[in-house]
């Protein structure tokens, strides 16, 4: 009775290559509702979708109610909430292979007259034998089930090319003071392992997965915190092991992992990234993907509100979100001024009379030039009102300090100076601009060092708990090195340059000022596709035999040269960034689309997951190292890629994840 998903990878075998957010769609739609239903009705037959919390949240990150609809679910409900029985339909239930889960399945399909006709069953993650056993044991039960499957999907799409696995106190439950003593510890890398296996299930990927190697092996509670990648690949590859039972699922490797903690780049979380897609979720007041954009109001009248969702439906956000902000705002002056005169319909009340089939076409032409000129007008009030923050607040004094920081462009008296003249600057961003020179130079912000710039910024101890607590992370601004620290020296003999990150500028493409940041991951999954990560700092778990390697680009690098950076206005967004679009806006789906015309020359797929969030930066290297490799690169983590304000608890290691 019970079978397993047996749908084949898109990465090879002559099949489409589906990106990664797109494949989890299908599998939802097509293997599990398209082909649900009993032998006397058709496919289009209506039905019943019943789930469980983790299961709506899993189909809502993948697909729209309409999706659903089109396969026939004309009722979506809740499996532990009252039902009203409808005996002459099917029912599917997508549901968790918990006790509770199957004691209201049993109940709901067993005796004289059960809720529906027909049950077919999908499992999101694996199911235990004696739970089959109890259902296979209902005589009532089981000539009433369809189907009975694995389907291996437990994990929540936020990108086309990310997803979590749902743990938003990963941080806490993992490296606070004492964690390794308490059962969340354990419960928390078990959930999230069994979550990522499902993702290598899902797709048929069996990955070499490389983890951070400890930094101590002295038994302290920091040696313990260093295991935490250790650990969760350790899980992770018994539940892989398992996997190979399952149909057409490959028995050697497949694609590449990377297993990461925060403490591989503490900087990347804090640091102002200045994006489009970055600056949205920094400075605006979004819930998710949704914000609420205040537009004028038509014929002079009051302004109105309008709820916006910034997602893969919105072409106008796909090609801008990973611009500078900056680019972003005169790309959409220019699309909208182009758009305005080339379309018919904005030339409507020029002089003379028209004829009938000039009116024709200016009528055929308004239901997409009313719709494209509302979307550009979005986009263009949301980045006005993101310029309009990065004035107020005075934030590119405060961007630039910080990249000069880690670049080794500044040291303490930038810092006093900056903290001097920006005396209302939020508490936020003076806490954020100090976390950031504690990781860079730890050696000066001890003792009364780190007390004069509290009483400077005028923050509190309680505020100031934020930066102590990084040494839970692994970057104590008392250790005399950071994590991700080191120096670089200079023609001319000149003193060495105190910078946490390598200048990279002229191995780039041209970009615009404040845009020299990078994330420490773009490095590492550099060196992860040329075979050189260092075994000693990141181990393998299945090593990988010395004449095999990884399915890599033939792009060649560009020349190494430092460029100083240009004013505001003297670079563009380098091409990776841009999508093929058109003067109103449109453009395709994702970044592989944009760059790779022919999928079946992709190489290996290249997961990463960061113990602990990511950020929005991180996202983006994803995205232009699908580009620059020719393999795709999906990020997963623990927590939403997102941004968040630091919470003051003394006993809790705290990070701002954001922008």
């Amino acid at each position: 009775m019970m079978t397993y998903s047996d749908s084949e990878s898109s990465h090879g075998g002559g099949k489409e290559y589906k990106v990664f957010r797109q494949f989890s769609r299908d599998r939802l739609l097509h293997e599990m509702l398209g082909e649900s239903t009993s032998g006397e009705g058709s496919k289009s037959s209506w039905k019943v979708l019943i789930m469980d919390k983790v299961t709506v949240k899993v189909m809502s990150h993948s697909c729209k109610m309409a999706d659903i609809t089109d396969q026939g679910v004309s009722l979506v409900e809740d499996i532990f909430r009252r039902r009203q029985p409808l005996p002459s339909m099917d029912v599917i239930y997508f549901i968790q292979p918990t006790k509770e889960n199957i004691v209201m399945f049993l109940s709901d399909m067993s005796g004289r007259e059960p809720l529906y006709k027909k049950a077919f069953v999908f499992f999101s993650s694996p199911v235990s034998k004696d739970f089959i056993n109890n259902i296979k044991s209902d005589i009532s039960v089981l000539p009433r089930i369809g189907a009975l499957r694995e389907m291996n999907l437990e994990y929540f799409p936020v990108d086309s090319q990310a997803f979590i696995t749902d743990h938003d106190s990963a941080l806490v439950e993992l490296y606070s003071e004492e964690a390794e003593n308490s059962p969340y510890f354990e419960i928390c890398l078990y959930t999230m392992a069994s979550r990522l296996a499902t993702v290598f299930a899902s797709m048929k990927e069996f990955p070499y997965v490389r983890y951070r190697a400890p930094r101590e092996q002295d038994g302290s509670p920091a040696a313990t915190r260093s295991l935490i990648p250790f650990k969760l690949a350790e899980i992770l590859w018994k539940c892989l092991e398992k996997y190979k039972s399952i149909p057409n699922y490959p028995q050697t490797e497949t694609c590449d992992l990377l297993i990461l903690d925060r403490s591989v780049d503490q900087i990347a979380p804090v640091i102002h990234e200045w994006t489009y897609d970055a600056m949205c979720h920094d400075l605006l007041n979004m819930d998710g993907n949704k914000y609420v954009v205040e537009l004028p109001g038509k014929h002079g009248g009051p302004p109105v509100e309008k709820e916006v969702i910034l997602d893969d439906n919105d072409p106008v956000w796909l090609e801008l979100r990973h611009a500078h902000i900056a680019d972003a705002s005169e790309r959409l002056h220019d699309k909208m001024t182009t758009f305005k005169s080339k379309n018919k319909a904005a030339n409507i009340n020029r002089d003379g009379e028209l004829s009938t089939r000039e009116l024709q076409k200016i009528v055929q032409a308004l239901p997409q030039y009313n719709e494209t000129v509302e979307k550009l007008t979005l986009h263009v009030e949301i980045a006005g009102t993101i310029n309009e923050c990065i004035r107020d607040m005075r934030l590119r004094d405060l961007g630039q300090l910080e990249q000069d920081l880690v670049f080794g462009d500044a040291a303490a008296k930038d810092v006093i100076n900056l903290l001097r003249s920006l005396q209302d600057a939020s508490t936020e961003n003076k806490l954020r601009l100090l976390m950031i020179y504690a990781i860079v130079y730890p050696e000066k912000f001890e003792g009364d060092k780190a007390t004069k710039l509290m009483q400077l910024a005028k923050l509190t101890p309680e505020d100031m708990k934020a930066i102590n607590n990084m040494k839970y992370l692994g970057g104590s601004p008392q250790s005399k090195k950071s994590s991700s620290g080191f120096s670089l020296k200079f023609d001319g003999g000149q003193k060495t340059k105190h910078a946490a990150r390598k200048d990279r500028t002229g191995e780039e493409e041209e970009t615009w000022q404040l845009f020299r940041f990078y994330p420490m991951l773009e490095e590492l999954l550099e060196n992860l596709n040329k075979g050189q990560l260092p075994k000693d700092e990141y181990a393998c778990m299945n090593e990988p035999a010395k004449d095999s390697k990884s399915q890599r680009s033939t792009n060649s690098t560009a020349p190494n040269g430092r460029r100083p950076a240009h004013s505001m206005r003297s670079r563009r967004t380098p091409a990776w960034a841009r999508g093929h679009c058109s003067d109103d806006g449109y453009s395709s789906d994702s970044v592989l689309k944009n760059v790779v015309p022919d999928f079946r020359r992709m190489g290996q797929r290249i997961f990463v997951f960061i113990i602990g969030g990511a950020t929005r930066s991180e996202l983006r290297a994803c995205h232009k190292l699908t580009a620059k490799l020719r393999r795709e690169v999906i990020l997963e983590t623990a927590v939403a890629v997102r941004k968040g304000y630091p919470q003051n608890s003394p006993e809790t290691p705290q990070l701002v994840l954001a922008s």
